[in-house]
């Protein structure tokens, strides 16, 4: 339907899911037995057929600029009006909630004689997706990290427009084996700006490896998979809070769009707000549990029976009896990993004995750390001639496995002698296992960092931390002989035992 500033990726969603399309003028010449609409606006009038509004976001929160006086987006009497003062607007006006029902009876009172609290269809298959919260994790590469998203409505007032730096300033701040974070952007600003140009705006982020949610249904993925969200006045806030009592922290400065006394105005009253990007832990530990639930709780009734109330609805419209059996609800979609992962990083060790407390940051974000690490290959010569420390993973085992390969000592002797300010070189073996050579030291050692048990889970770390945290025991120690040791690499909360010893022949001579 034309009228859409924003419907740019439109068509697009509707053929991902592979739904049919028809010229508009060819649509108002039909009749249709219902049309299904998810907002008022527009020239849904020319349209023959009974009309059912569906809920549009969690209610009504936010109002928008030069759209009706003040009222709140999806209330303006003009649009809830527009088939004119004789007949209501549409045949059902379904909503999520019945405070909504009071809302809409103070505007357009004909519209609310057709109002039908049936909940929220699109949280029904957030809540039937909670299941799938580790399948997702896995296929954004969380692991043992805490993925925190950020969630930006569109519009002046939203987080992108007033701090778009925020997502940069927390990727260089976040330890990257302790956490992984992710946008959830609305999807007028993916259409505003398009795939291209919001990519380059984010450009630092992503490169640190922020993933950044589709627009259609990805985003609702990433809400299910979230440890902790970081939110404006977007109702995406309250489909998260909806899923599960996980902690939410406020980046709302105030403004004319938030409509006070809504769901949304009642959780960003509650919430911890994050002042500044440092100060994201303190915030998060200050979340009251049970505070997103009760704010959802006000935005959404009838949570998991929505779409059974609305199946109802629809087929008394038709006069037709529902099938006995209800088709199974299809649960979402799994997210896409972050399109890069960073694989230079500013390495802060702090030792104390034989335990490091290893802290990897995307390197160029913020302060060097006690030394640069990267894996050489995959990032830039430049990055490579800084580095105190290079790392090399095996290659695929196609690829090991036609043509020539270095074996592990002599990729990490070449390493040391190709670059003069290199002083360790590590090549990570398919096991898992690494080979480490340090300048000045005349053998060549082997290390093996052990997972650790939590809750009934096993939690392992990425070799090339463990690597990090062998380095900078190794510089502390450097006047000490080492035969066999046992480090401690302490990456957040978590300590992972790491056992150094010289490498055997057979193992210097593997394949990477």
């Amino acid at each position: 339907m034309p009228g859409s500033e924003f419907g740019a990726d439109a068509l697009a969603a509707i053929e991902e899911v592979g739904g049919r399309t028809l010229p508009w003028d060819e649509a108002c010449a039909r009749s249709y037995d219902l049309v299904l609409a998810a907002s008022p606006k527009g020239d849904l009038h020319l349209l023959r057929g009974p009309r059912v509004l569906l809920p549009h976001g969690a209610g009504y929160n936010k109002s928008i600029p030069g759209e009706g006086s003040g009222s709140a987006s999806g209330l303006d009497p003009v649009h809830l009006h527009r088939s004119g003062h004789d007949a209501p607007p549409a045949a059902l006006h379904a909503v999520a909630h019945p405070d909504q029902v009071a809302r809409l009876a103070a505007v357009a009172p004909r519209a609310a004689e057709r109002a039908k609290v049936i909940g929220d269809p699109t949280l029904e298959r957030l809540l039937a997706s909670r299941t799938l919260r580790e399948p997702f994790r896995a296929a954004l590469g969380t692991g043992a990290r805490r993925l925190v998203a950020l969630a930006s409505t569109w519009g002046p007032e939203s987080l992108l427009r007033r701090d778009p730096g925020l997502p940069a300033r927390l990727a260089a701040l976040l330890p990257y084996d302790e956490f992984q974070l992710a946008l959830v952007a609305h999807p007028n600003e993916h259409s505003r700006l398009g795939a291209y140009e919001l990519a380059e705006r984010l450009a630092p982020a992503l490169a640190a490896g922020m993933v950044l949610a589709r627009p259609h249904e990805e985003w609702a993925s990433v809400l299910v998979a979230a440890d902790a969200l970081i939110t404006d006045h977007g109702s995406a806030a309250l489909y998260y809070c909806a899923v599960e009592d996980r902690p939410v922290v406020s980046v709302w400065r105030g403004g004319a769009e938030l409509i006070p006394g809504s769901p949304m105005d009642a959780l960003l009253s509650r919430v911890p707000r994050l002042e500044r990007a440092e100060d994201l832990a303190e915030a998060v530990r200050a979340y009251r549990p049970g505070t997103g639930r009760e704010a959802a709780r006000a935005a959404f009734a009838h949570q998991g029976r929505a779409l059974n109330r609305l199946r109802t609805e629809l087929y008394a419209l038709l006069g037709l009896a529902p099938p006995p059996h209800a088709r199974p609800l299809r649960l979402l979609p799994a997210p896409r990993p972050a399109a890069r992962t960073p694989l230079a990083f500013d390495v802060d060790a702090e030792v104390a004995g034989d335990a490091v407390r290893v802290a990897r940051r995307p390197a160029g974000l913020g302060d060097p750390g006690h030394h640069l690490a990267v894996e050489h290959g995959a990032e830039s010569e430049r990055l490579a001639r800084s580095a105190g420390l290079l790392y090399r993973r095996a290659l695929p085992a196609p690829a090991a496995h036609s043509g020539v390969a270095w074996t592990a000592d002599g990729w990490a002797r070449h390493a040391l002698s190709a670059y003069p300010g290199c002083r360790t070189a590590v090549a990570i073996l398919p096991s898992g296992l690494g080979l480490l050579r340090i300048r000045g030291r005349a053998h060549a050692y082997a290390f093996r960092v052990e997972p650790c048990g939590e809750g009934g889970r096993i939690v392992r770390a990425d070799p090339a931390a463990a690597a990090s945290a062998v380095h900078a025991w190794l510089l502390a120690h450097r006047d000490r002989p080492v035969a066999t040791a046992r480090v401690s690499c302490v990456l957040g909360d978590r300590s992972f035992d790491v056992l150094l010893r010289p490498a055997a022949p057979e193992e210097t001579a593997e394949a990477v």
